[in-house]
């Protein structure tokens, strides 16, 4: 019996890699995109195949939905002659860039590069890809616990999270003719390079963010990646349109 397939963009590094990992693990074959570090992608490809598992990277620029239709020819060939496969079991909507700015120096560049790649990016890319999804997919778009918590100078990435988590739910109703699952997860701080690694390599601010948290630590990529990995097996299989925060409780 074949493996089932999942893709997730923006998977050659932090949470996107653990979660291509934590899918191998489940049983997956993975697909991963990258922006433009190849080499990285391929080691995570590398180490997915160590596992006896098929893997692959396509390169892919969620902010240039332009390039999108292409992508997906690109992916179904892909499929065809490295899987045997024609479709996808599940998608998960993850790539995305970090932004630090107060709200009163937020540039329309900066709001619009924001849309593009954590708002349009996940309505497009599914839309585009809908084709290439399996009856009985699953969908996971990626959000942040900064959609329900507010700290000064993320507006403007956290509001496209806040969209996200709409559009999932919409998602959900508008794909429930084929029984696609579509569900958002929110990680909280994580321990990665994400936003310039500050969670990481700011002692201070990472001390501060474990001190309200419950469980007393900041987040770590691993703490992640097995969440989507569970909501894209059919472990999941009646979980639908639910938004799960995975931050070990912060501002509870």
């Amino acid at each position: 019996m074949k493996n089932k397939i999942a893709l997730v963009t923006g998977g050659s590094r932090g949470l996107g890699k653990n979660m291509a990992l934590q899918l191998a693990a489940k049983g997956f074959d993975v697909i991963i995109t990258y922006q433009n570090r190849r080499e990285d992608a391929e080691q995570v490809v590398a180490e997915i195949e160590s596992a006896v598992h098929k893997a692959a990277a396509l390169q892919l620029d969620v902010a240039q939905s332009n390039s999108f239709a292409q992508f997906v020819a690109d992916l179904k060939s892909l499929l065809h002659t490295h899987f045997g496969s024609e479709q996808l079991d599940a998608l998960v909507n993850n790539a995305g860039a970090g932004m630090y700015a107060m709200y009163a120096q937020v540039t329309e560049e900066q709001f619009d590069t924001m849309m593009r790649i954590h708002l349009k990016a996940p309505f497009f890319v599914t839309q585009t890809m809908l084709p290439l999804l399996a009856d009985g997919a699953s969908v996971v778009n990626i959000s942040s616990g900064l959609a329900r918590f507010s700290y000064p100078g993320y507006e403007a990435y956290a509001i496209m999270k806040g969209g996200v988590e709409t559009l999932s739910r919409y998602q959900a109703v508008a794909l429930g003719s084929r029984k696609i699952r579509v569900n958002v997860v929110a990680p909280g701080a994580i321990e990665t390079d994400f936003g310039g690694g500050v969670v990481r390599d700011n002692k201070e601010l990472n001390q501060q963010i474990a001190s309200m948290t419950p469980l007393g630590r900041v987040g770590l990529p691993d703490d992640i990646g097995g969440v989507v990995a569970f909501l894209c097996s059919d472990d999941a299989k009646w979980v639908n349109g639910q938004r799960i925060e995975v931050s070990g409780g912060i501002h509870i």
